[in-house]
């Protein structure tokens, strides 16, 4: 076995795959150019550390479960509820989620909410927080299931750790009184220590019809509004807009 081979194995069982890659590629180029041991060691390493990193960012997209791929880049912000205009330059720097506070974008379908809510998990993804979208809906099933399974514990402390953590659709579907105390529960686990990031059609003076307890629904409120950015999303939907303008076309 020559030293090219027994490198490779050394590599094979520490798990650097793009080392063993390259192994041969860098050595041609560090005899060409006359590389010396470190230049060689270091690029070699640069493109193992490279590699390990893009492969990261594709993982913690994969786990984060969003329903589809959006980017900030994609929103016409002119188009955009005029909170909505104003929230973009303060939260795209995502140093809300190094403070630990949340967004609530409130207001009817098709703003832009769920857009800009998965154009910011996207991007903390990317820039290495991890993050775990879910519905509503969704999530509340969730708990249930491990309510069943004895597994409660576990899906707490796993949602507790997310750096980013978003919820959409409050209001679409009304609770019973065990999964309004399930939400403020599981929300309370990152109040004022984790990013949350929550869509609903409702403004909080309805929040009351769909989690159907007043004095938890004041509690959650209390709770989601402490240090958080608040958000009206009220405006004319995108989708509207879009039917309108082919509507136009077709008239033409």
């Amino acid at each position: 076995m020559n030293e090219k081979d027994i490198i490779c194995q050394y590599a094979k069982e520490l798990k650097l795959a793009t080392v063993r890659e390259n192994l041969s590629l860098f050595a041609e180029d560090a005899m060409r150019e006359q590389w010396g041991y470190l230049m060689f060691l270091r690029r070699l390493f640069e493109e193992e550390v490279t590699s390990r990193r893009e492969k990261s960012k594709i993982i913690r997209i994969h786990r984060a479960d969003f329903p589809q791929m959006k980017y900030l880049e994609e929103l016409k912000r002119e188009e955009l509820p005029l909170e909505g205009q104003m929230l973009l330059p303060e939260v795209e720097t995502l140093d809300f989620i190094k403070e630990g506070r949340s967004i609530v974008m409130y207001g009817n379908p098709g703003t832009g909410k769920t857009h800009i809510a998965i154009g910011l998990g996207v991007k903390a993804c990317l820039e290495g927080y991890t993050v775990f979208f879910t519905s509503v809906p969704h999530l509340l099933t969730l708990i249930r299931e491990a309510k069943t399974e004895k597994t409660l514990r576990s899906l707490e402390l796993k949602f507790e750790r997310y750096d980013l953590v978003i919820c959409d659709e409050l209001g679409y579907v009304g609770f019973d009184k065990e999964g309004a105390e399930m939400l403020f529960n599981h929300l309370s686990l990152r109040t004022g220590k984790r990013a949350t990031i929550i869509t609903t059609n409702l403004p909080f003076t309805r929040w009351e019809e769909v989690l159907k307890d007043k004095v938890l629904c004041s509690a959650l409120v209390d709770r989601l509004c402490h240090k958080s950015y608040l958000v009206n999303m009220t405006g004319t939907s995108y989708r509207i807009k879009e039917t309108k303008k082919l509507i136009e076309k077709s008239n033409v």
